[in-house]
């Protein structure tokens, strides 16, 4: 029998499309089965048009045998098969899509839906076997041919005894290589893990016989093996139900079954949208973080599908970085795939999908912050620094966008506010809000430099996380109202202090002995019962210098530090007497206040051995 030649550029195109184009083997079964479910699909639609054909559900169905003696694979279904001439258009010319054609020639039916468009799934057969045989006969009763093919070199084809209406694809796999396990494909665990993982919600069963081991008839300690059908796909996933169908405990099951998580989710979103493209969306927020959920090795995305045919298990173009916890799926039938269906182009479609799926998200978010609160602050206390990551960064594109969805603890109620609840309580003169940035709330209450807001009854938000400020200065403001660090220079809590001009004196002789370490000392308006702390001017406080040393790239970043002395404190006087009288002691007084200045701010004393010494030089 002659052998034909592809139509197209042959051997090139051919190693092209089984080397390179395809990503993992395991592949090449997702594409023939969703090619066998095209072929269901098109039958369907026959039944649905032609008055001499008949609907039998139990007809439809597609089987996976695999033969270990052989070394051969086989995927038959019992769709609309082919004749002679459509094998050889179809299976003959590279990148020819019988479906494509089937669907512009028909108009869309209910309930049909034509998965193949690029006519290349069907030669990823080829990156593991070295023989395809293609057996098919057509729905309308024709005769039944062959196609046989080892590679670009060509094909036969011929036609053959009666068969059943359908088609079947005998892959004999290729030897076992140093590095390729071909094998693997011939077992039965292999077969259905597969098929579990991108084609469980074909909507047409994908039968195979399966060994079960039960006891013998009549013993009861021997066993037996014994060959069952088993259909190994779930065919209707739970997000194509009707929401009425569903219970909270359908949806948690599914969540358990597809590994999404440990916990309990806190909430779940079953998203149907029509439109300028259509798709439906099963979220999930989870109530735990992963454990590696703020590493480097967490990887994002939704689980995308085309009408119901997993494509990618990760598709972080489906979310933004500060939505990264969410859980879930996607499928739609409308996204632009390239001819492989494993990488989406970069279009439209897919982000007008991550939009109305950030929208969705952000308003499940907040509905759970107002009606759900103990809820929305288990959500936040896993996934909160990711929405004030998502607030500082892209350069603070989307800080309007999570605002809303900050919780910060508040000094006078003791328990997480939001910024709204905070602007509704600011008192009739405040003209900024007031936040303290520490390592632990304990330590924040007993701020020197906030006890006399404090008195005041003035509602102050602590800041624990590292990523607290650099968010904040990022947002700027909310609701027109400034943010403002109580250890900033520039604040002013109480009348300012008058200073004489041994005072000023004074204080110029400490800012040169502190010159290498402070940028100013002065009287403070701020100090009721402490004798001294450390404000900052600039952009860089001391909580951001102590994030901001810990980055590589960053060496030497230092906060511009001002001493600031309470002129009403008995220090005040003594050390306006050791500088008269005493240099000695003066300097001795001037370092130490500085250095308890450092460790109420939690920082390092620079020369402990010096800093034992002045102390010692008191007594």
């Amino acid at each position: 029998m002659a052998k034909k030649a592809f139509k197209a550029e042959s051997k090139r195109l051919l190693d092209l499309m089984i080397n390179s184009i395809y990503t993992h083997k395991e592949i090449f079964l997702r594409e023939l089965i969703s090619n066998a479910s095209d072929a269901l699909d098109k039958r369907y639609y026959i039944t649905l048009t032609d008055e001499e054909q008949s609907f039998d559900r139990e007809s439809f169905y597609i089987r996976v045998t695999a033969d270990k003696a052989a070394r051969t694979l086989t995927v038959r279904d019992t769709g609309i098969g082919m004749t002679k001439e459509e094998l050889e258009s179809n299976l003959g010319t590279i990148a020819k899509s019988g479906s494509l054609a089937f669907k512009d020639e028909n108009e869309p039916k209910e309930g049909v839906e034509i998965i193949g468009q690029f006519g290349v799934g069907f030669y990823s057969a080829f990156m593991v076997s070295k023989l395809v045989t293609v057996r098919s006969r057509p729905l309308d009763g024709g005769i039944a041919h062959e196609w046989v093919s080892e590679g670009s070199d060509g094909y036969t084809i011929k036609e053959i005894p009666e068969m059943e209406q359908g088609t079947e694809i005998v892959m004999t796999l290729k030897d076992n290589a140093e590095d390729e396990n071909y094998d693997e494909f011939l077992e039965e665990y292999r077969l259905k893990s597969i098929v579990k993982k991108y084609s469980d919600f074909i909507k047409y069963p994908i039968r195979m016989l399966c060994k079960h081991s039960r006891k013998k008839e009549g013993s009861e300690s021997e066993y037996e093996d014994v060959f069952e059908d088993e259909t190994l796909n779930s065919m209707v996933p739970i997000w194509r139900k009707n929401k009425s169908e569903l219970t909270d405990e359908d949806y948690e099951r599914f969540y358990a079954d597809k590994h999404f998580g440990f916990d309990k989710p806190l909430r779940h979103v079953h998203l149907s949208v029509d439109g300028a493209v259509s798709f439906t969306a099963l979220l999930y927020i989870p109530e735990k973080a992963p454990y590696d959920f703020y590493t480097r090795d967490y990887e994002k995305g939704l689980e995308l599908y085309t009408s119901g045919v997993l494509i990618m298990q990760k598709c972080a173009d489906l979310l933004p970085d500060y939505f990264s916890f969410v859980k879930g799926l996607v499928d739609s039938a409308d996204l632009s795939l390239n001819i492989s269906r494993e990488l989406l182009q970069h279009d439209r479609q897919l982000k007008l999908i991550a939009k109305r799926v950030a929208d969705k998200v952000k308003s499940e978010l907040l509905n759970l912050l107002k009606n759900e609160r103990e809820k929305y602050e288990t959500f936040f206390e896993s996934f909160g620094r990711q929405l004030k990551y998502g607030v500082y960064s892209d350069w603070g594109a989307n800080k309007e966008a999570l605002q809303d969805l900050l919780l910060f603890y508040s000094s006078t109620q003791k328990k997480q506010v939001t910024l709204e609840e905070y602007a509704g309580r600011m008192q009739e003169d405040q003209k900024v809000i007031y936040y303290a940035a520490g390592s632990s709330y304990e330590k924040l209450a007993k701020l020197p430099q906030a006890e006399l807001l404090s008195d005041k009854g003035i509602e102050i938000l602590y800041f624990i996380d590292d990523v607290d400020e650099f968010a904040i200065k990022m947002l700027g403001e909310y609701r027109e109202k400034q943010f403002k660090n109580v250890s900033d220079s520039e604040l002013e809590a109480g009348e300012k202090p008058e200073t004489d001009e041994d005072g000023k004196a004074m204080f110029a002789a400490m800012k040169e002995l502190l010159k290498d370490s402070v940028v100013d000392v002065r009287a403070s308006s701020r100090l009721k019962s402490h004798p001294c702390f450390l404000a900052t001017e600039g952009g860089v406080s001391i909580e951001m210098e102590k994030v901001l040393s810990q980055m590589p790239g960053n060496p030497g970043v230092k906060a511009e530090k001002v001493l600031e002395i309470n002129a009403g404190h008995a220090v005040f006087g003594a050390l306006k007497a050791a500088h008269s009288d005493n240099p000695e002691r003066f300097a001795a007084y001037t370092r130490l206040l500085y250095n308890q200045a450092l460790l109420i701010e939690g920082l390092s004393v620079e020369d402990p051995v010096a800093f034992a010494n002045d102390i010692c030089a008191l007594f």
